[in-house]
């Protein structure tokens, strides 16, 4: 082994490396980067299954600010409507409930990402726990499935972004 073919060989190793590096780089950054959910988001969840009858078809409407630290997804979330068996109303002022929300983005670069968020809402006279599963379908959207320990309920649910 000659000299000249070692240093020609080490210059091949690390120009591949480093165009290798780029290329990961811009595929990860710039041509599959991760969902844009930061932000101000509406959503309604619709109750399909549930061991408590009244709840059922019950429809609730959030408003939730998200914001992205990475692929880490937090924020803070209003209950403003409820439609079930009792009636139809809108929380406003003191009667919203608040929440946290906290979870993550999995990154899919053969499908659609998806988005897994834990809600706990300070609800009227008990905390209650959501688990919502997303799949990222435009920057405007999303929509999913939900699962709830209150009254085991389980169904359906779209986010849409709204504007401040």
């Amino acid at each position: 082994m000659s000299f000249t073919s070692f240093l020609s060989d080490l210059i091949a190793t690390v120009l591949g490396g480093a165009i290798f590096t780029f290329l990961y780089f811009m595929a990860k950054e710039k041509w599959f980067p991760l969902p844009k959910i930061t932000g101000r988001w509406y959503w309604q969840q619709t109750t399909e299954t549930t061991a408590y009858a009244p709840y059922d078809g019950m429809v609730l409407g959030y408003i939730a600010i998200l914001w992205c630290e990475g692929n880490r997804v937090q924020g803070t979330v209003e209950k403003i409507y409820e439609k079930s068996s009792t009636g139809e109303r809108a929380f406003v002022g003191k009667n919203r409930t608040r929440g946290s929300v906290s979870g993550y983005i999995e990154k899919r670069y053969l499908g659609k990402d998806k988005i897994y968020l834990h809600f706990v809402e300070d609800g009227h006279g008990r905390e209650s726990t959501y688990f919502y599963s997303l799949t990222d379908g435009t920057e405007e959207t999303m929509i999913g499935t939900f699962n709830s320990m209150v009254a085991d309920q389980a169904g359906t649910t779209k986010w849409q972004r709204t504007s401040f």
